[in-house]
């Protein structure tokens, strides 16, 4: 279990709607395991849909207090996860739940399934996972939807059968689109480029990735070629050794996108160090504090991002809601999320956190997170 503290905030917002976002305490508001122990689900029990026909929504119940939610992300100890679970935690504190962290160190595909059988045992109200693999954490999440449990994806879906609603950063094809979008205005919209992705199998990082493809194939940017899709794995060492296998290919490389806060991190570490320091040109997704020493030294011209500590805000409301009784997953549910005001379910389970802002050295420092 990972302990939680409040973050620092700074007066700086990611958007109009979205509120103060979230300082980057790297220590957790504390909280408990709780609850007792109960039998294993039967691997044969069946699964509850995401929005069950039988459920009601009572928009005026009460948030329940002591709600036991459990975040669990792709891997503990990133720094993107550190700040949106702690986001969830303030969240919690706020409505008076036990908020958790708990989850791999590692980002293989199935590393969360044993963890979903702990909380499963644990009695847990909600789970809110980012999944590593779309797929294979479905089995578990439906034994812990029939045990009772209410499961909130964010960051990366699964797939439908297996949550009630998926909090999404942004829209994905804001996020593909606007990544090409700024590479192509800082290399002049000429030259090969490459993206430095997270895992083969994360459900955000390909959908992004589609609508990078499809965005390249407008007539503007003619003069463009992707020409290597890399993997850093979410893993820091991974990441900055496909920077420089990318570079040792394709010396005449003119940009990278890098859509994971792990690798953009990397590959600028790498770059900032190299003769390809301001030749080529670096975006991709980050935060400003991880990334504010490369903006100030020339290494990214400008990357962007959505408040990851409102994403985990949001999605402990919403696992808070779905536990109360308030909602329960079907489009056109409304519920609110504290100091980011109400929200609507839209289609397919999915509940749109906002835009997301370009961060250049003209604003980097009005942001702390």
């Amino acid at each position: 279990m990972t302990t939680f503290t409040p973050s620092r905030r700074r007066g700086a917002r990611l958007g109009p709607r979205f509120g103060v976002v979230l300082a980057t305490g790297l220590a957790l508001l504390a909280t408990a395991c709780g609850g007792t122990t109960r039998d294993d689900v039967a691997a044969s029990q069946p699964a509850v849909p995401a929005a069950s026909a039988a459920a009601s929504a009572d928009p005026g119940a009460p948030l329940k207090q002591g709600l036991k939610i459990a975040f669990l992300p792709k891997q503990v100890n990133n720094p993107y996860f550190t700040v949106s679970d702690t986001g969830g935690a303030d969240a919690g504190k706020e409505f008076g739940a036990e908020v958790k962290e708990v989850g791999p160190s590692d980002a293989s595909a199935s590393s969360q399934v044993s963890y979903i059988n702990t909380l499963i045992q644990q009695k847990q109200d909600a789970i809110v996972i980012s999944a590593n693999d779309p797929n294979a954490v479905v089995p578990a999440l439906k034994q812990a939807m029939a045990a009772g449990i209410k499961v909130v994806s964010y960051d990366s879906d699964v797939a439908p059968e297996g949550r009630h609603l998926f909090i999404n950063q942004a829209s994905a094809e804001d996020l593909g689109r606007t990544q090409v979008q700024l590479l192509a205005e800082q290399i002049g919209h000429k030259g090969k480029i490459a993206v430095l992705s997270a895992t083969p199998n994360a459900t955000n990082q390909n959908t992004w990735i589609e609508f990078m493809q499809d965005e390249l194939k407008k007539p503007e940017y003619k003069d463009m070629e992707l020409v290597k899709i890399a993997y850093g794995n979410d893993d820091d060492q991974k990441s900055f050794t496909e920077t420089q296998g990318l570079l040792r290919s394709y010396p005449d490389l003119k940009g990278i996108i890098s859509p994971t806060t792990v690798g953009i991190a990397a590959a600028a570490r790498y770059l900032s160090d190299s003769p390809y320091k301001g030749k080529v040109k670096l975006t991709g997704l980050g935060t400003p504090n991880q990334l504010r020493k490369f903006v100030k030294d020339g290494t990214i011209d400008g990357f962007e991002l959505w408040s990851p500590g409102d994403l985990g805000y949001l999605a402990s409301y919403a696992a808070a809601a779905l536990a109360s009784g308030q909602i329960t997953g079907a489009e056109g549910e409304k519920f609110k999320a504290g100091r980011l005001g109400e929200y609507t379910i839209g289609a397919n389970g999915e509940v749109l956190l906002g835009k997301p802002t370009v961060f250049t050295k003209d604003n980097i420092d009005d942001f702390d997170f």
